[in-house]
């Protein structure tokens, strides 16, 4: 019990003192996951207007499928990126693979689902008046979801902060496409698995209150907003 008391009382000196191996995991982990929900949020927001607002057959079975992909599997889409961006996969050739923007794709993957599912239902949850406005004035369907989406932004942040918070909390992508390489792809969810089975308690830890402070920020957003 000593020695976990002891770790964690080390842990807390090297967030405060900022030791330079936790600030460079920390901002590597934040910078990828920042860059994947920009990505998907450049995809999947629009994407998740011309789902709800196109009518065409199977879109029930499609917003079915898309919320069955809500708990895909980390590893299962790992796999799935890393087949892409090996040398023999289709996106060989742009040398993707254990690199940070690879984890970034990975990542978009990962959350796409999450973030087009509940673009829907953000949008869904938009009174018709409004969209019946915008028809009435001539709008078109850009901007008839253009306007919704203005209508529903809260909604729509809260999906992007979701996402935003799985991608920085998975640890499959990561180490799968990413490596977990020392000073490259290394970020807060391998380094805690590395740093834990090495028996260095004190790094693992103080990044382990690294990322649920994190969590807890997201969270804290995510009441605002969605009050």
């Amino acid at each position: 019990m000593d020695e976990i008391w002891n770790g964690f009382w080390q842990a807390l000196e090297l967030i405060v003192t900022l030791n330079p191996v936790v600030m460079e995991i920390t901002i590597r982990s934040l910078s990828i996951s920042l860059a994947s929900v920009i990505l998907a949020s450049l995809i999947d927001i629009p994407l998740g207007g011309l789902i709800e607002f196109r009518e065409f057959r199977g879109k029930r079975a499609l917003l079915n499928l898309i919320q069955t992909l809500y708990s895909l599997p980390t590893v299962t889409v790992g796999l799935l990126v890393f087949l892409l961006l090996s040398r023999s996969g289709p996106l060989g050739g742009l040398n993707l693979l254990f690199s940070p923007a690879g984890m970034a794709l990975g990542q978009t993957v990962l959350i796409t689902p999450i973030m087009i599912g509940l673009t829907v239902s953000a949008l869904r949850g938009v009174s018709p008046q409004i969209r019946d406005t915008a028809r009435s004035l001539g709008a078109s369907e850009w901007q008839l979801i253009a306007t919704v989406i203005k209508e529903a932004r809260h909604a729509v942040i809260a999906a992007v902060l979701l996402g935003f918070g799985r991608a920085i909390s998975e640890v499959g992508v990561a180490m799968m496409v990413g490596g977990n390489i020392r000073g490259h792809t290394r970020v807060l969810t391998t380094a805690i698995a590395l740093e834990t089975s090495k028996g260095n308690l004190e790094l693992s830890i103080a990044l382990g209150i690294i990322l649920l402070s994190i969590s807890l920020l997201i969270n804290l957003a995510l009441s605002r907003f969605q009050g």
